[in-house]
């Protein structure tokens, strides 16, 4: 007799993951579960990607997860589908950067795991905007028994509003997404690339787009042509794959940066929940209005 469906998801690569009772296991890419998390599900465990630390997660994208209760699997590629099971999850929730391909996973572990147990692709990539991914990784936790509460909606709303208050003047001040890549070097942040920076320009934020060239994403520079654009505040890149800032203190253009601008962490793979949104912005007013 065969097992009655009692789940079901269809994920962003159009494929529908199925199961004979609600998923109550689920290990998940880093992003991924402190998205769920803010939903009201803790997953089992998380895996980080080929950038982070293989044997501690990267603080910068964990948001409000109670590490200390959420097992780390590990990162790149010690991650092969044995260590991926250890906690038999009974469902994979993962992300995708366009193409269906599993961020973080190697494609051969990712498929081999895929025969094991289901997986579910939420894809976090340029073609859509932060509120598309939101909207789905809420259809996912939906689908397994949760969701975000409603003040965090509210609180995403004043967040909202109270920028779209302080850039509704002529002079908007400029603010500049960067990630610190050495002594020598910044990548600079091309903004329509990035949802959630897209988002700050929908509310009028004065984010500058770096001179045309190569890179899609990053706009590879000198800190002295960083600092030639002369922000009013600077996002900075703080996931383990950026130098940190600290760092750069020798850095006569970093320095000179530093005392002009308001700093404001950024995580370029942003936890994709309300509250989590509206912290950041909150972050941005803050130094706007400073």
């Amino acid at each position: 007799m065969r097992e009655r469906t009692v789940w079901q998801f269809s994920d962003d690569r159009g494929q529908v993951s199925a199961a004979g009772r609600r998923p109550a296991k689920v290990l998940a890419y880093v992003q991924a579960g402190a998205t769920l998390w803010d939903h009201g599900i803790r997953p089992s465990a998380i895996f980080g990607s080929g950038h982070d630390d293989p044997a501690v997660p990267d603080a910068a994208k964990t948001g409000s997860l109670p590490l200390a209760d959420v097992a780390y699997a590990g990162a790149g590629a010690r991650l092969d589908v044995d260590t991926l099971l250890r906690g038999e999850p009974d469902l994979v929730v993962a992300v995708s950067y366009g193409g269906g391909q599993v961020y973080g996973l190697d494609p051969e572990t990712a498929k081999h795991l895929e025969e094991r147990v289901p997986v579910v692709v939420i894809d976090v990539g340029q073609t859509r905007t932060l509120a598309e991914i939101a909207v789905r990784f809420a259809e996912l936790a939906r689908s397994l028994g949760a969701e975000e509460p409603l003040a965090a909606t509210r609180e995403l709303d004043a967040a909202r509003d109270r920028l779209r208050a302080l850039t509704a003047g002529p002079d908007r001040a400029r603010v500049l997404a960067l990630s610190p890549a050495g002594p020598e070097q910044a990548h600079l942040a091309r903004p329509r690339m990035w949802p959630e920076l897209w988002v700050l320009a929908e509310l009028g934020v004065g984010l500058v787009e770096p001179a045309e060239g190569p890179g899609a994403n990053w706009s590879t520079v000198g800190w002295g042509q960083a600092a030639a654009l002369r922000p009013a505040v600077v996002l900075a890149d703080i996931r383990v794959n950026a130098t940190p800032l600290d760092e750069l203190g020798t850095n006569e253009q970093w320095a000179a940066l530093e005392r002009s601008a308001r700093v404001v962490p950024w995580n370029p793979e942003p936890v994709c929940s309300a509250r989590a949104h509206a912290r950041f912005l909150a972050l941005v007013a803050d130094a706007l209005e400073a």
